[in-house]
């Protein structure tokens, strides 16, 4: 699982009235000022990180399987949470390069989603479940919502063109979620990512607002 500078993470989106975009050109590059949303499904709710979030990404952040795929620090402590919710996850929001979102699945902390790297009509999306929602359904359908959001036309969404999954080699779990979404298998990037200094191998997809989200076998 793959979520940028994470320094500690077939329902269809409705109008957002609470989303606000304002476009700057500056040079070649537009720059986005975005209020956080919250997208709510029956069975979940997406919503920006906060302080109270603290502890259960903290508890998370132990998982020897999340600390293997994503590049946490080791050991992961509170005040890494501390730091990751205000200078990364809200300054993401402000400066419009990524939306944060906890998933929050009858009350408890489910997981983390994110679309990172925001610019010019495209995004990363990077996602991780705690332990005991894995194998539920609700990362696939936490990462649908987050997707309608990603393509739908301003001022219901980002109205982005392409958004980029990437992973470690061999993280078949999440390259599973990325499958159901609709992903295109794209080939793997030799020694591009990173994980406490040991570099490795990553599988690379991509996903268009034109493409139709039907699963395809990846061949992996």
């Amino acid at each position: 699982m793959r979520i940028a500078r994470f320094a500690l993470f077939r329902t269809r989106v409705t109008p957002l009235e609470a989303f606000h975009v304002v476009i700057l050109r500056v040079g070649s590059r537009y720059s986005v000022n975005m209020t956080p949303v919250t997208l709510e499904r029956e069975a979940f709710v997406l919503r920006p990180p906060s302080s109270g979030d603290i502890d259960a990404i903290t508890e998370a952040c132990q998982d020897p399987m999340l600390l293997h795929w994503v590049p946490l620090p080791v050991p992961y402590t509170r005040a890494h949470a501390a730091e990751f919710v205000p200078q990364v996850t809200d300054a993401g929001w402000r400066n419009g390069t990524a939306c944060t979102w906890v998933i929050e699945r009858a009350g408890e902390l489910a997981g983390m989603i994110s679309l990172n790297d925001i610019d010019q009509g495209s995004a990363s999306i990077g996602y991780w479940a705690a332990r005991s929602h894995r194998r539920t359904g609700t990362v696939t359908a936490a990462g649908q919502a987050v997707l309608d959001f990603a393509f739908a036309p301003e001022p219901h969404g980002l109205g982005l063109s392409r958004v980029e999954w990437r992973a470690h080699t061999g993280n078949r779990a999440t390259a599973a979620v990325a499958q159901r979404l609709g992903f295109t298998f794209e080939g793997i990037a030799r020694s591009a990512g990173v994980i406490r200094g040991q570099r490795r191998d990553e599988w690379m997809a991509g996903l268009l607002s034109t493409d139709d989200r039907s699963p395809a076998d990846w061949h992996l």
